[in-house]
C-alpha cells in the first residue's frame, strides 16, 4: 500500500523537473536569439597647436582624457601635440577634412580663410578675458564665429573659448620706451597685432611658437610676443630676452578655441554631445584660472632670473590702441559683411561692459 502511493509521487516530481528544465532551455534559446546590443566605440583624434610643454597643450590633453573617461570609453579622444598630425597652424583645415575631429587652437591662425578670425583673437583693443568669454557664451559670439565658418565643415559652441589672461606685450632684447623704438624692430607678432605694429614701423614676422626660443637665440628676431607670463616662463624665454614688457594694449586676452568637425559632432548621440560640451567648458575655464594664478607667480620668477620686468609706457600703448581703431574701421568698410558684424558686436558689448565697471 505504501509503495503504490510513493511511485506516483516520484513520477510527479520527475515530470515537474523535466518541465522546468525545458522552460529554462526555451528562455535561454530565446535570449540567444536576441543578443544584447553592443555599443560601438567612437574614436576621435584631437590636436593642440603648441609644443608639449605649453599649458594650452597640457589642458587640451587633460580635456581629451576627461571626455574619454566621462563617456565610459564610448568616445575615446586621442590627443596629439601641435604639428604632429598636420603642420603647425593648419589644425582647422585638418578638422574640416576629417583628418582630425577636434582641435584646440587660436582663431587668428586662420586669417588666410577669414579676415574676421583676427577679431576673436589676441588683438589690440579687444575685450579683456572675462568680457570676451561672456560675449562668446551669452552675447552671440559663438554664433557669429559659426556664421563666419559656415562654408567649412567646422563648428564651435558656447564654453569652447578659453580667454586666457592678457599676453606679455613683448619679450625683447631692446628696451621700448617710445613709439620710435618700434620702428625697424624685428619682432614675431601674429595676427592683426602684427599688421598694426607693421603700420607703426615694426618689421614683424610669423614664426611658430616652438621655434621662438631658437629664433631669439640666433638673432633672427629681437622681440616676440607669444602668450601669458606663466606660459612664457615654461618656455624659458627668460634665457633669450632681457626685457619683459607688460601691457594689455596689444592683447588684452589670448583666446584659444575648441573646434570640432560638424559631421563627427552631429553623429554623436545626444548624451555624448553633452559630455563633449561640458568637459570642454570646464577645461577651458580651468586653464584660464590656472594661468591667471601662475602668471602672478611668474612675475617674480622672471625678476629673480635677472629679467627687467616693466610696464609699457602709456604713450606707446595709447598710440597702438589708436592705430588699431583706425585699422579696424578701415577693414570694416572693405572686408566681407561678417567682419563688420563681429567687430560691431564686440565693440558694442565692450562699451556696455565698461559702463558697469
Amino acid at each position: 500500500m505504501f509503495q503504490r502511493k510513493r511511485i506516483p509521487l516520484l513520477l510527479v516530481v520527475l515530470i515537474a523537473g523535466i518541465a522546468l528544465l525545458s522552460c529554462q532551455q526555451t528562455k535561454t534559446a530565446d535570449a540567444g536569439d536576441a543578443p544584447a546590443k553592443t555599443v560601438e566605440k567612437i574614436v576621435w583624434k584631437s590636436s593642440g597647436h603648441g609644443p608639449a610643454t605649453d599649458p594650452s597643450q597640457l589642458y587640451h590633453d587633460m580635456c581629451c582624457k576627461a571626455i574619454t573617461e566621462a563617456s565610459g570609453g564610448r568616445l575615446e579622444v586621442k590627443p596629439f601635440v601641435g604639428g604632429s598630425i598636420v603642420p603647425a597652424y593648419k589644425e582647422l583645415d585638418a578638422v574640416h577634412e576629417g583628418v582630425l575631429q577636434m582641435a584646440y587652437t587660436c582663431p587668428m591662425y586662420n586669417l588666410d580663410k577669414w579676415s574676421a578670425a583676427g577679431l576673436i583673437s589676441s588683438r589690440p583693443g579687444a575685450l579683456p578675458g572675462e568680457a570676451l568669454r561672456t560675449w562668446f557664451d551669452f552675447a552671440g559670439g559663438a554664433d557669429l564665429m559659426n556664421k563666419m565658418m559656415e562654408s567649412y565643415n567646422v563648428m564651435t559652441f558656447p564654453g569652447a573659448l578659453s580667454p586666457l589672461p592678457e599676453e606679455v606685450f613683448f619679450h625683447s632684447k631692446v628696451k621700448i620706451e617710445s613709439v620710435d623704438d618700434l620702428k625697424g624692430l624685428k619682432a614675431r607678432c601674429m595676427g592683426d597685432g602684427g599688421e598694426i605694429l607693421k603700420r607703426m614701423g615694426a618689421a614683424t614676422v610669423i614664426i611658430p611658437g616652438g621655434d621662438l626660443y631658437e629664433a631669439m637665440q640666433r638673432g633672427t628676431i629681437d622681440a616676440m610676443e607669444y602668450s601669458t607670463l606663466a606660459s612664457n616662463w615654461e618656455m624659458h624665454f627668460n634665457e633669450v630676452a632681457k626685457y619683459v614688457i607688460l601691457s594689455p594694449s596689444r592683447a588684452p586676452s589670448d583666446p584659444q578655441v575648441f573646434f570640432v568637425n560638424k559631421d563627427a559632432f552631429n553623429e554623436l548621440p545626444a548624451d555624448l554631445q553633452r559630455i563633449v560640451r561640458a568637459e570642454v567648458a570646464y577645461w577651458t575655464q580651468a586653464q584660464h584660472e590656472y594661468l591667471v594664478n601662475e602668471s602672478i607667480k611668474a612675475v617674480e620668477k622672471f625678476k629673480e632670473a635677472g629679467n627687467e620686468v616693466y610696464k609699457l609706457p602709456t604713450e606707446v600703448a595709447d598710440a597702438l590702441v589708436a592705430e588699431a581703431a583706425a585699422f579696424y574701421e578701415e577693414k570694416s568698410q572693405n572686408e566681407p559683411p561678417i567682419f563688420k558684424e563681429i567687430y560691431t558686436s564686440m565693440k558694442d558689448f565692450g562699451e556696455a561692459y565698461a559702463s558697469i565697471k
